[in-house]
């Protein structure tokens, strides 16, 4: 039996909740990570939706991550733990990508991303408004803020900067610190 592959782009960085056998930077072309999803449940509420990261389809685009390596004992938990996670209200897809490891190796990975048809897609929001929603959001599992600059910490320490979400985390910050003087 193969193993199963994941890609983590957002919180699977650095909060996979799964148990793996090896992990690599990856890049998946096609797509690109961007806050352009409601968050109502873990970052979010229905009354003060937050924003999530997802990946969005774009023509050239690339997104770097982490392939999680899963044992093929464990695959089928591992989906389960993941659907349970990821597909919490259906704005995500769960697909099958091609993603290329920086070993040079291409596998078929689990990757999750955005259906633009449903209602809580929001991609056409400015890294300004993101910001603006980011430094207020809270939910279940926490404040936007901290799960921003979580990622981009953990990216910048696997030498695979994001420029969009460096900017966004240090835009929140200011924002947060504004508020917090102002109040």
């Amino acid at each position: 039996m193969a193993p199963l592959w994941v890609f983590g782009y957002g919180s699977l960085l650095w909060d996979p909740g799964f148990a793996w056998s090896s992990h690599l930077p990856a890049r998946l072309r096609g797509f690109h990570r961007s806050f352009c999803m409601r968050s109502i449940h873990h970052r979010g509420t229905q009354a003060q939706p937050g924003l999530v990261l997802a990946l969005d389809a774009q023509e050239g685009a690339e997104c770097a991550g982490l392939a999680f390596e899963i044992a093929p004992q464990i695959a089928e938990e591992t989906l389960e733990y993941l659907r349970a996670r990821e597909l919490i209200s259906a704005a995500y897809l769960e697909t099958r990508q091609t993603v290329d490891l920086a070993d040079g190796r291409a596998v078929q990975a689990v990757v999750y991303v955005i259906d633009r048809a449903h209602w809580q897609y929001c991609g056409d929001l400015s890294l300004e408004e993101q910001a603006r929603i980011i430094a207020r959001a809270q939910g279940g599992r926490g404040s936007k803020r901290d799960y921003l600059h979580q990622t981009a910490a953990h990216l910048a320490e696997l030498g695979l900067p994001d420029a969009d979400l460096d900017w966004l985390s240090r835009r929140v910050a200011a924002l947060s610190m504004n508020s917090l003087s102002s109040g």
